[in-house]
């Protein structure tokens, strides 16, 4: 669908070019000897054009390409390779727009100085995408996140995707992607740097002999850790009791989970300790009105 998409914005653009040539040409507009002339074309400045262009962009995919093999699982070093690729294309973009101009003897040096000029002025009133790649370069010096890094920001929970000269990109566990601005990433929580838990209270009828049950618990934890080694990295631990609530007791358990897991984890723990509370005799209990009548 999206290369559908792109080869008819092309066609598009193709059009409405050939439209311009040739109401330009029907006007006079374009007098192609002085032009000729200015830029020394000629059918040979056409097929170097060609060459430099259709090089640059092999060069291009093809590092990109070797870029996109290693798949390491540091992230420090994803992140350098996504940065990498992100910068070869801006750079390819450079080289040929610096190469055509040299094939039609243009004198860049005049040109790079009234783009420095013009740049100035822009800069004033793009100071938002000035900031964007500032801050890009800060993330990046400073550590502060990288590719494959689960991070909150905004209110947003995500893994890091990709990291830009100008945009992070954060995918959540439904598999949207959210592009924000670096400018705009701040009071970052990197969830990958901390030891994270997944909690599960478990509640339990107030006519359960504690006791006992606590006796337990150990086995039953240690039985569920077993069966779930690829979500949990240790035995799950009892806190004991949380709170005396309205009908029953809650008793906390937590267990060491990775970032990713997070809610997986706690998903899994209620699970398996509602199964083994009932093998051990121990329903949940529900909501209870005692009505006293003389």
């Amino acid at each position: 669908m999206r290369s559908k998409k792109t080869l008819i914005k092309f066609i598009i653009f193709g059009v409405l070019a050939a439209a311009l040539l040739a109401i330009g040409g029907a006007l006079g507009l374009w007098k192609t000897d002085e032009i000729a002339g200015k830029l020394n074309f000629s059918w040979t400045t056409v097929a170097r054009i060609c060459i430099i262009i259709f090089a640059t962009l092999f060069v291009e995919n093809l590092l990109v390409f070797l870029l996109s093999l290693p798949k390491p699982e540091n992230h420090r070093a994803r992140t350098a390779l996504a940065l990498t690729s992100n910068v070869i294309k801006y750079a390819a973009a450079i080289v040929i727009l610096c190469g055509v101009l040299a094939i039609l003897s243009v004198d860049i040096g005049t040109i790079l100085a009234g783009l420095g000029i013009v740049a100035l002025i822009i800069g004033f009133g793009a100071e938002s995408l000035i900031a964007d790649i500032v801050t890009g370069l800060f993330i990046l010096v400073d550590n502060q996140y990288n590719v494959g890094d689960i991070i909150e920001v905004g209110g947003f929970r995500g893994t890091v995707s990709d990291v830009g000269i100008r945009t992070t990109c954060l995918t959540d566990t439904g598999g949207n992607v959210k592009i924000i601005n670096n400018s705009d990433m701040k009071n970052i929580l990197n969830r990958s740097e901390n030891a994270s838990k997944a909690v599960a209270d478990f509640y339990v009828p107030y006519e359960t002999d504690l006791a006992k049950l606590e006796e337990k618990i150990p086995a039953l934890l240690q039985e569920i850790y077993q069966q779930h080694t690829d979500v949990m990295k240790a035995a799950p631990v009892y806190l004991g009791l949380q709170e005396l609530g309205a009908s029953a007791l809650t008793l906390r358990f937590v267990v060491e989970v990775g970032e990713k897991n997070i809610y997986s984890g706690a998903r899994v723990l209620n699970h398996d300790l509602f199964l083994g509370f009932r093998k051990l005799g121990v329903e949940c209990p529900f909501q209870q009105v005692d009505v006293h009548q003389k």
